[in-house]
């Protein structure tokens, strides 16, 4: 089988991450924060050393400015269901999930907040940018936008727009579920108040695993409370840092695989990792450019402005039934919507969907030339 669904999970995981969620569960069973013997103040250590990783990684203020939760779409919610008040107002882009869009529109159709959508325009950071700053209003408290389209790759420019947030007094959100472990993000210099992720993505963790890393904690209202460890004799959830998000036990042998897959990235390099990705986006661009009826809906992958995911259709074929035809060929991809209709209505695909190929680091060009060959088989066939 050759993978290229990595846009919904990363596939295979490195040996190290593997080799380190079976060492946790045979070394670190115990619960960290909930006693004083040995293994449970190892186990502890342990999710401590993932937190410092985590903050390193992302340039935050220390480890407390790292909350483990169970996905990104958990850390969206907690974020935004934390923070935005009655009558407020926040911006988020066309291209967002729907982790992003359905937390948003849930709190618009009870009467809590509003929204509206600032258009993205593909490797214009510029017009982007202009496109947000107008959406603006009294009532704005926060822009919150992906890094990057889990359905077209397009990145938007979150430096920018953290700049222009510090500028306006906003709080400012990035949905990093496809950037964290590919793109470099530093939320100090972007300014960024709340960088939401998965682990079981391009930092190539276990799912199950994800991360809300913010230094803005003391604005967020918990979104449940429960058993910390900590000040166990309070009937308020304590109010430190990150016990204040974080009840209940941890995914111990999760977080102890996620940091075996931050040290895996590290070791590789985010440059390298990027430069591999973007290699094998061109030649898929340029492959599928060149066969009769696939539709592609991008410009050709730059640096800086596309992530190594590609959506395209076969003309007259729906996206879901291609998928599954390339399925029964040895491909692993998604057709359907991606969990993305503000992108398929963007594209004007919402009524075939899209195929989506993404890549890892495992994925060779040799994959890509044969999976090319087999898409010009099936468009002459369709």
């Amino acid at each position: 089988m050759v993978y290229f669904d990595n846009a919904a999970t990363t596939y295979p995981k490195p040996l190290t991450v593997r080799n380190a969620v079976a060492e946790a569960m045979n070394n670190y069973g115990a619960n960290p924060g909930r006693g004083g013997h040995k293994m449970a103040v190892e186990t502890a250590r342990k999710i401590y050393e993932c937190r410092g990783a985590l903050a390193g990684l992302f340039n935050a203020g220390g480890e407390e400015d790292v909350v483990f939760t169970s996905n990104c779409t958990a850390s969206l919610n907690i974020a935004l269901k934390g923070v935005l008040r009655g009558g407020e107002h926040v911006i988020i882009s066309d291209l967002e999930h729907n982790s992003v869009l359905r937390p948003v529109h849930t709190m618009a159709k009870a009467g809590l907040i509003t929204y509206s959508k600032a258009e993205v325009f593909e490797g214009d950071f510029e017009r982007t940018l202009a496109s947000f700053a107008k959406e603006i209003k009294k009532e704005t408290r926060m822009i919150a936008c992906t890094n990057g389209s889990n359905l077209t790759g397009v990145v938007l420019p979150v430096k920018e727009l953290g700049a222009l947030c510090k500028e306006k007094g906003l709080l400012f959100l990035v949905d990093a579920a496809q950037t964290a472990g590919t793109l470099e993000i530093d939320v100090r210099e972007s300014n960024i108040d709340f960088l939401c992720m998965p682990g079981h993505k391009g930092l190539y963790g276990p799912s199950g695993t994800g991360a809300l890393v913010t230094s803005k904690g003391g604005l967020l209202s918990p979104v449940y409370t429960g058993g910390t460890g900590s000040m166990s004799l309070i009937s308020e959830q304590p109010g430190i840092m990150p016990d204040k998000l974080e009840s209940g036990t941890v995914n111990i042998s999760g977080i102890i695989g996620l940091l075996a897959g931050i040290e895996f990235i590290k070791r590789r390099g985010l440059d390298k990792i990027r430069g591999h990705g973007l290699k094998l986006m061109k030649a898929l661009y340029s492959g599928l450019s060149q066969i009769d009826r696939v539709k592609l809906y991008t410009n050709p992958p730059e640096m800086g402005a596309h992530l190594p995911v590609l959506p395209f259709n076969i003309d007259g074929a729906d996206s879901e039934k291609v998928a599954e035809k390339l399925d029964k060929s040895g491909f692993a991809l998604r057709g359907g919507f991606h969990c993305a209709p503000l992108g398929h209505r963007k594209l004007g695909t919402l009524d075939t969907g899209a195929v989506r190929v993404s890549f890892s680091v495992f994925n060779t060009i040799n994959e890509v030339e044969v999976f090319i060959k087999y898409v010009e088989k099936l468009a002459r066939k369709l």
